[in-house]
């Protein structure tokens, strides 16, 4: 394969399924780790992707493009499942839980169908609908009114009435970015106002994220790092993106994808 084609394969793989490992480039396209390095930096210079520790991810979007869910959702999905298995375990049964839109809080949303006497808050028709597919007597589902956005979250003024004055035990944040400067964000400003809204809502915050996350900026912050009781993500977060949360948040949790285990910080 020649160099041109090689790289192509790499882009495409990138833009696929939103990211790519160095050490899983190597074994498909058979060729020396030092070879795909070269090659992510030159892709990298072409401003066609963006490095990170271990691999590369799609170039980084504006700070108000709003990618729909099913772009999202191919993205990273053994990093969220992972992400998602584990925060699950944050949950009892017999509490109050808030599931802001997005595609690892859905993901998240199946690991909860089994949990008894669960009541739940979200402004996400496709997270309430994972629950009405898996119905139990002794669940109840609020699903927030408002305007529908390209990530299928329901947002503005009759989604910020309907979470005000509610009180939950926990809140799964999704969030487009996440930065030491701008905190957790998000690229739609009625978004921001309506999380902010479950962010006060909310007894404990937890935010499930993968690590290309970790230096995208949306254009409104919704709460910052020092907010989050716990932070859930996955081995690809870089070193100085996981001191920085150690020292800021609660709890900061690595889960494993392959070998569904994981470490925490406090």
């Amino acid at each position: 394969m020649l160099a041109q084609q090689r790289r192509q394969a790499i882009l495409e793989r990138v833009r696929a399924s939103g990211g790519a490992r160095v050490a899983d480039l190597v074994r498909e396209l058979g060729v020396s780790d030092m070879t795909i390095r070269r090659d992510l930096e030159v892709l990298a210079e072409r401003g066609l992707v963006a490095k990170v520790h271990g691999g590369a991810t799609v170039a980084g979007p504006g700070s108000t493009e709003e990618p729909g869910f099913a772009a999202k959702s191919a993205r990273q999905q053994p990093e969220k499942e992972a992400i998602a298995r584990r925060a699950a375990r944050l949950v009892r049964p017999g509490t109050a839980v808030a599931l802001s839109a997005g595609t690892t809080t859905w993901t998240l949303a199946h690991f909860l169908t089994d949990v008894p006497d669960l009541t739940v808050i979200t402004n996400s028709i496709g997270i309430a609908e994972v629950f009405h597919r898996s119905p139990r007597a002794d669940r109840t589902v609020v699903l927030t009114g408002g305007v529908r956005t390209p990530s299928d979250a329901l947002v503005g003024p009759v989604a910020v009435a309907a979470v005000r004055g509610l009180h939950v035990d926990t809140l799964f944040l999704g969030v487009h970015g996440m930065s030491v400067r701008a905190g957790f964000t998000t690229p739609n400003l009625l978004e921001a106002e309506t999380d902010r809204e479950l962010v006060a809502s909310a007894h404990r915050l937890v935010v499930p994220a993968d690590h290309t996350k970790w230096g995208t900026v949306g254009i409104s912050t919704i709460a910052g790092l020092a907010e989050a009781h716990v932070v859930v993500s996955d081995p690809g977060l870089p070193e100085e993106a996981r001191e920085e949360l150690a020292a800021r948040v609660g709890e900061l949790i690595i889960t494993d994808p392959h070998q569904r285990n994981e470490t925490a910080t406090r």
